[in-house]
Formats: C-alpha cells, structure tokens, sequence
C-alpha cells in the first residue's frame, strides 16, 4: 500500500486524502522510505529533512481529524528547486558559496504552498545558480534520469525532474529562465509550465537573470501541473515586477481539455522550431513525435498552420548575451561578507583579496565563463554593440508572437531538439549544452506561458511537445496539453510514465 501511494497523480492523491482513505502521514512516509531507497542512485534531493516532514503531516491529520477545514492540498507532499529560500531550511542553489546557509525567510511560492497545507519533502538539486541544461553544473554532485541512469534529467531542474519521473515526489516547483522547467520535463516525461513572468512572485528566488526568471510546476499530469499552480500564481506586493491580475481557471482549463475537444482552437506550428527546412540538431525521432502529435491536435479538432518566426534564430544569440548580463549583476552579492563561504579571512588580506578568494572558491566554471561573459558585454564600448543589440532582438521576438498570435491561438514546437544525453556527453562543448534550449528561449525572451507535455518516446527516451499562448493566456496552454496527453494516454491504453521500469515495480 505504501509503494503504491508513491505513483499517486496528485489528484487523486487529494481525492483520497480528503476522504480519509489514506493519511497524510502514510503518504509522507511512503515517499520517505522511496527517497530512502532511490535516491542514493538518482541524486534528485540535496536535503531531506524526514523529521520535520512527517512532523507536518501529522500536524495536517490531526486538524483534518479535529474537523478544521483544509484545502483540497493539505497533505500533499511537495519537493522545492534549491533556489526557493525556505525559512530555517538549507538553500545553496547548487552552489558552494551558499553551502550551509539557512535563510531567515520564505518565499512567497514556499509560503503559499504551506498554507495550502502541502508537506516539503526537501529541497531538490540543480546547476549551480540556474546556469544549465544538465544539472551537471551542480557544486553537489550530478542528478539522473530515471529512464536512463547514465542520461542527464535535464536542466537546471533536474533534481525535480529526477524526483517526480522517479516517484520520489509527486510533483515540485522549478524554475524557468530559459528553459529550465519545459526541457527537463520533456527528457524526463513530465509536465512542466512556465508560467507568464510576473503571473509567480519571483519574491524570495535567489536570482540569476530577473527579467526572465520564472518558478513553476513541474508534475506528472497537466491537471496537477495546474492544480499547483493555482496555489502559486496570483499578484504579491512584495515582488515589484508582479502583475496585479487575477489567476483562475487554469484546473477548469485542463480538464475542459481532457475532454477532447479542441474545434476551434488555431494551433500554429513554428517552422524555425523543427519545421520544414530547420531540421539541424534535431534528433529525428524527435521530429517524428512532434509530427504526430499535431496530428492528434488535428483529429481532436484543432485548426493546424504553419507560422514563420525568423527572428526565433536568433534568441540563442541574444538570451546569452542578456542572461549572462544580468548574472553578472545578480551574482555581485556573493562577496564572503554578508552571508554564505568566507575564503582567506585569516586577519592577513584585505577585503578584495577576500572577496577575490571567496568567489574563486565559491563559483564553479560555468558561473565563472557567465559572470565573465556578462560583465564583458556590460562593459564601456561593448554595451550597445553586445548587451543592447540583444535587447533589440528580443522586441524583435516579443513583436513576431504578438504578429503570430493574431492569427492563431496557440504555438508548438518540440521541447528540446534532442532526448536526454549521455551524462558528460556535453561538459567540454558549452556550445552545444547551449543549443540544448532552442526551442524554449523564445517564450522566455516574450515572457509568455509555455507548457511542455511528453509526446511519446524516440530511443525508449521521453519527447516533449511544447505549447506556448499569449501572455496572461495559460489556460489555453493547459487545455491544448490536457487534450493531447489525453488522447495520447487513450492510444496507448496507460500514461507514458508508466513505462518507466520503476514505475512498474512500485505499482
């Protein structure tokens, strides 16, 4: 009973918890024995903390006991990205210079969160500061990918990707800023959401890039991913680029589209993402699935076009030149003195020596080659023709959806060009690490919602399908993904991650 309450969606998960037929401690608990027992082979989580979990999740029995009324979550379990500051919990954001510290404050997506009565499970790995597509880049050690152990889970949330695809959560927040929600999810097989910037406070995210960070859902179906967002999203004063507009009917959304109807709904397929003619990088199996998954699209009643975006060439270019700038900004902070790794501090050295130690010690070689970069393009003479060209691409971009969306409702393209690789596949070539976000980086630059939904397998590996809507429009990205994992888990008579091997021998 036990294992079997760890391959739960959420949703019936909260069925059965508010009717009493399981507990919340049976649920944290057989989620605790599964990371007791996984984990040493998958590395998703960087703290555990059993005590304090089972803790919570009597403290939700007892009131549901005493007759207090609870939301439908309460009891839920939860796994947070190591970026979400958590009050009196270790947060490192993968990072050696944050090794050990724990904040005095939460949050606001960790506060929200609690007070729907979820129980944290821990604190989920990931590269270091956000900076990557592998979760290798992490000063902790590498996650891996529960359909292949030797395959990355993505990035930068691979620790929640490896989490949830393993059974070791039933869903977690990760964070997007340039893909990492959606890619990890699609070479992981799960759902996962970026939601609209600023529709999620970005309040209490240790920050890399603030113009296009984002947290979001990662789960294992579509009608979780937006079960956990409603809790989430909604405007918060203390975040300054938060909209102030309201957040419903995105659970109505995803279950209006399971229902399998989508006359009406103008789908437009993005030919530089994988379309005709922009075939390099992509695996073709990857282009077979996404193919198919139109076409499914098309037999539900969707009306499929093909949409031409040329300025998406060139959102790689401008993201790592605009990514890295902010970074550069962001990560100043880290200088040994307020909190966090203190390096060379013997009584001997001077401030900077110290500062100049702390961060040699602190930062790994990714967060190095971007602080390098950014600051490089930051610099006098160099700003307009790097860091401001970029910017102009990117109103390029943010123009060529708006022109796309007037005549369609919705866009698609693969996730991620590849499946997942073979770990150390990609450490020595950044370039091609990169590359692993084409198709993601457009909707991060436009800040609009986008949802990657698995699509079916190429090489026995997941492939992800990506929905991208106008901003503040994510309930269409739900009811498309909903429809299409719908149809899809009829097809094939189960869910694609029940396929996983562990899946089958936890069920």
């Amino acid at each position: 009973m036990s294992t079997d309450l760890t391959t739960l969606d959420v949703a019936e998960m909260s069925r059965r918890l508010t009717a009493g037929e399981v507990s919340a401690a049976e649920v944290t608990r057989a989620h605790l024995d599964r990371i007791a027992a996984e984990d040493g082979a998958l590395g998703a989580y960087l703290h555990v903390d059993a005590d304090a979990a089972l803790a919570a999740a009597t403290a939700v029995d007892e009131s549901r006991a005493a007759g207090v009324e609870l939301g439908p979550l309460a009891g839920v379990p939860v796994a947070l990205k190591d970026l979400v500051v958590t009050e009196g919990v270790p947060t490192t954001s993968g990072s050696k210079i944050l090794e050990g510290w724990r904040p005095p404050y939460s949050a606001t997506i960790a506060t929200r969160l609690a007070e729907a009565g979820t129980v944290l499970l821990g604190k989920t790995n990931m590269d270091e500061f956000a900076m990557g597509s592998s979760t290798e880049n992490s000063a902790y050690g590498v996650s891996r990918n529960p359909w292949d152990h030797d395959r990355i889970p993505g990035g930068s949330s691979g620790g929640s990707s490896s989490a949830v695809a393993g059974h070791l959560a039933p869903w977690a927040i990760g964070t997007d800023t340039g893909g990492s929600i959606r890619q990890p999810a699609a070479v992981t097989g799960l759902v996962g959401h970026k939601p609209t910037y600023g529709s999620v406070s970005r309040y209490g995210l240790i920050a890399f890039s603030s113009s296009l960070d984002q947290a979001g859902p990662m789960a294992r179906t579509v009608l979780d991913a937006a079960l956990m967002h409603e809790v989430i999203g909604g405007h918060d004063p203390r975040d300054s680029t938060s909209i102030d507009s309201p957040l419903f009917g995105l659970a109505d959304a995803a279950r209006a589209g399971a229902a399998g109807d989508l006359s009406g709904v103008r789908v437009g397929v993005v030919r530089e993402l994988g379309g005709d003619g922009h075939t390099d990088g992509y695996d073709p199996g990857v282009l077979a699935r996404t193919r198919e998954a139109v076409e499914l699209l098309a037999s539900l009643g969707a009306e499929v076009t093909e949409v031409s975006c040329p300025s998406f060439d060139l959102a790689l270019a401008a993201y790592y030149l605009i990514a890295p700038s902010e970074a550069s900004s962001n990560l100043a902070r880290y200088e040994g003195v307020r909190f966090g790794l203190r390096a060379g501090d013997d009584g001997s050295r001077d401030l900077d020596d110290v500062m100049a130690l702390t961060r040699e010690q602190g930062f790994g070689p990714e967060v190095k080659r971007r602080i390098i970069l950014g600051t490089y393009a930051l610099s006098s003479g160099y700003y307009e023709a790097y860091y401001g060209q970029a910017q102009k691409v990117r109103s390029l971009i943010a123009g060529e959806f708006a022109a796309a969306f007037a005549g369609v409702d919705v866009l698609v393209s693969p996730t991620s060009p590849t499946v997942a690789w073979p770990l150390g596949a990609r450490v020595e070539d950044p370039i091609s690490m990169y590359a692993a976000d084409l198709c993601t980086l457009p909707a991060s630059l436009a800040g609009l919602p986008a949802i990657s939904v698995p699509s079916g397998l190429s090489e026995g590996l997941p492939v992800g399908l990506q929905v991208m809507a106008p901003a503040l429009a994510d309930d269409r990205c739900y009811r498309v993904a909903a429809a299409l994992e719908a149809a899809q888990d009829a097809a094939r008579g189960h869910r694609l991650l029940d396929e996983l091997p562990s899946a089958r021998s936890a069920a």
